[in-house]
């Protein structure tokens, strides 16, 4: 087999599909890319097994068709160096040959009749389809990701829900201490569907499906596939109830603290430094004008003081939260200004941008820490 193919298309594409590729799997086969030619088309496939991306690519000038396996660490850090101009691929008595302008490389490849398959479930149920623009779902990943849960005392929480309504997606991630509720109306899927995506391959969605253009997503009972025009991507879903967000999130947090987002992150994170490590905890005094800070770890002799002017409509407040926690929250937030609801100390606090974009929803809830007088 031969083609010719721009080395950067070639090089964007396989960098994509290798973040499915788990560098440890026991099945060494799985290091590989699965390259496909097939007349004027090139598809370069990895998988883990468990999740699986297509990336497809029109090429020029091809000769033959057929599946070949390669190592794909090779294969993308070699592409990486080549600059951007036109290569010519042969796949011929196993080895492939990549000619460039200033010379070639020549490396090993084995049949890809060897590649693993992923076998389709006979159980999975009627699938489900329906159409988002990429935008959204990135967006969906990028606000909600953060918040998910890292312990797998409850796995379900470890990933991202995606809540397809007719009229608009809700994207939400917990892990009981926080919470993050993302929903946007500016699609309608036309229909009612409800599965938990793991982290893996939501960072993986993440990437690939980060620009402009339809993506067509197809859930089953247990796994879903997303696509266009450049990538198809598969993967399996966690299993088990998600907790109801809409009833943690708290409906009379009246005390509204507006502030600047970068200056109370940088202050939070100056003065984080000097915070008990066991518990993080940062103490807030809030008067309508005025927000003070203070930590203090007495193991090490070491406390931080900062204020900061705000806008608060309450008289005031003393909160406490986790400095690692909030400045999470903090800079994943879009906005200059920042809104944040509040009740009381013992009460989670709503944080949300000065001003969500035109048919967007966006909250963020954080749990207080004990923390007694300021």
């Amino acid at each position: 087999m031969k083609f010719n193919v721009p080395s950067k298309t070639f090089y964007t594409s396989a960098s994509a599909v290798i973040k499915v590729i788990n560098p440890k799997s026991p099945m060494t086969i799985l290091a590989n890319f699965l390259l496909t030619l097939k007349d004027n088309e090139l598809i370069i496939s990895g998988s883990d097994i468990e999740n699986s991306v297509s990336a497809h690519i029109e090429v020029k000038e091809s000769e033959g068709s057929g599946s070949v396996c390669v190592d794909a660490k090779r294969l993308v850090e070699l592409l990486k160096e080549i600059p951007d101009q036109g290569i010519e691929v042969n796949l011929e008595d196993g080895k492939a040959t990549i000619k460039y302008s200033s010379g070639a490389c020549e490396f090993t490849y084995i049949d890809g009749v060897e590649y693993p398959q992923t076998k389709k479930d006979e159980n999975e149920g009627e699938p489900v389809s329906f159409t988002v623009p990429g935008e959204i779902l990135r967006k969906g990943i990028d606000y909600t990701l953060f918040a998910a849960a890292t312990e797998d005392y409850r796995p379900i929480m470890m990933g991202v829900l995606f809540d397809v309504k007719e009229d608009r997606m809700v994207f939400a991630t917990t892990d009981t201490r926080k919470l993050v509720k993302y929903e946007n109306a500016n699609c309608a899927p036309g229909v009612a569907v409800s599965r938990v995506i793991p982290p893996k391959p939501c960072s993986v969605l993440r990437s690939i499906y980060s620009g402009e253009g339809e993506v067509k997503v197809t859930f089953t009972s247990k796994s879903a596939t997303f696509e266009n025009d450049s990538f198809s991507f598969n993967c399996r879903l966690l299993q088990g109830s998600f907790p109801d967000y809409n009833r943690v999130i708290p409906r009379n947090n009246n005390l509204l603290l507006t502030v600047d987002r970068q200056q109370l992150l940088s202050s939070v994170r100056r003065v984080g430094l000097c915070v008990s490590q066991d518990y993080g905890l940062e103490k807030f005094l809030i008067t309508p004008d005025r927000v003070e800070i203070k930590s203090q770890d007495p193991n090490l002799l070491t406390q931080a003081h900062e204020e900061m002017t705000c806008s608060f409509s309450g008289q005031r407040l003393v909160i406490g939260f986790s400095a690692p926690l909030l400045t999470e929250i903090l800079s994943v937030l879009p906005t200059d200004d920042i809104t944040i609801a509040l009740a009381d100390s013992g009460r989670p606090g709503l944080f949300q941008p000065g001003k969500d974009e035109e048919g967007t929803s966006l909250i963020m809830l954080l749990m207080p820490m004990a923390c007694g007088e300021f």
